[in-house]
């Protein structure tokens, strides 16, 4: 019941009693008013293997399912952090997914946050889970909620097909630079379809050499280059895809601190990228955080929440 990663935050606990913990949370949403506190205490210490056998022993012994009982006594910010870590990984990833293009309008930062920072592997269990759980592709869901060449890198993505080797093809890298140079800075226009088949196809140790390539063409950074010729999703997109190939932690670093600079907070970001990451990399996450702002995440959650919903997203983050 280990964590799916080894750099979280959230790792396995010592002694674990699963009907211990469910009796515990039976106690904690007995009576008038909900103890938060005594749920934080454990969901927050818990694997998510390990809530997994909480669910079990809490429906063996109460009857009912623990989502369910949770989802009736809480409320706002709370309990979506609650209820997203009681989840299976992939099963959160699609629910997060599904609540994006629910209704009126797209989140197509929830799209590009997922999609862009998963292994092949996690992508295919996703669509399988959203298949299972929404009966509807993930495919189909996403052509109808979004459109053009946007939409056209996310199917790409959702093939699941990058190449996951660590082979590098040196005269192929100056090939793929001098095309995506070609298809953007060097003309009028820009061909994104080259953008596409090269980031969305290539392995990382090949791409990190195009974009040290791409510098020497250009005499500027891909990054830069996407920013001027793109715009909109299609720009978010491409430069996510960039930035988790070349630092994955920096990537959720940055988009925690965006989710919370400023006036407001964009709470959906900052829930997803807290639950999903915790036991992945929470541990590296928060070291780029400290590294690029100069500032401690636990410091800006500290600063940018209150109440119950602050006190489990610091359990989450873990000590200074």
């Amino acid at each position: 019941m280990a964590a799916i990663g080894n750099r979280g935050t959230v790792t396995e606990a010592a002694n674990f009693n699963p009907d211990a913990d469910a009796q515990k949370l039976r106690e904690s949403m007995k009576g008038a008013g909900t103890n938060e506190a005594a749920i934080t205490e454990i969901l927050a210490h818990r694997t998510i293997a390990q809530r997994q056998r909480i669910k079990i022993a809490y429906k063996q012994t109460v009857g009912k399912d623990l989502a369910d009982d949770l989802s009736s006594e809480l409320s706002g910010n709370f309990r979506s952090v609650v209820l997203g870590l009681l989840m299976l990984a992939p099963v959160y990833d699609a629910y997060e997914l599904r609540n994006a293009m629910k209704g009126a309008g797209t989140e197509e930062a929830c799209l590009i946050d997922i999609l862009a920072s998963r292994s092949n592997e996690e992508v295919k269990v996703i669509n399988d889970v959203y298949k299972k759980e929404y009966e509807k592709k993930l495919e189909d869901a996403v052509t109808g909620d979004t459109s053009g060449m946007f939409q056209r890198v996310l199917v790409s993505l959702l093939t699941a097909g990058r190449d996951e080797s660590t082979n590098v093809d040196e005269a192929q890298a100056i090939q793929d630079a001098k095309e995506i140079y070609e298809a953007g800075e060097a003309r009028w226009g820009t061909d994104e379809v080259k953008f596409l088949t090269v980031l969305c196809v290539r392995n990382r140790n090949h791409l990190l050499r195009v974009f040290q390539e791409y510098q020497k063409i250009s005499g500027r950074d891909i990054e830069e280059s996407i920013k001027r010729e793109m715009s909109g999703c299609l720009e978010d997109v491409f430069l996510a895809i960039v930035k988790c190939i070349r630092n994955k932690p920096a990537f959720f670093a940055e988009r925690l601190y965006k989710s919370m600079k400023g006036l407001g907070t964009t709470d959906s970001v900052l829930i997803r990228i807290m639950v999903a990451r915790a036991e992945i990399d929470m541990l590296d996450i928060k070291a780029q955080f400290l590294k690029m702002y100069g500032k401690t995440l636990h410091s800006f959650i500290k600063g940018d929440t209150s109440g119950d919903y602050r006190k489990i997203l610091l359990e989450l983050c873990g000590g200074e």
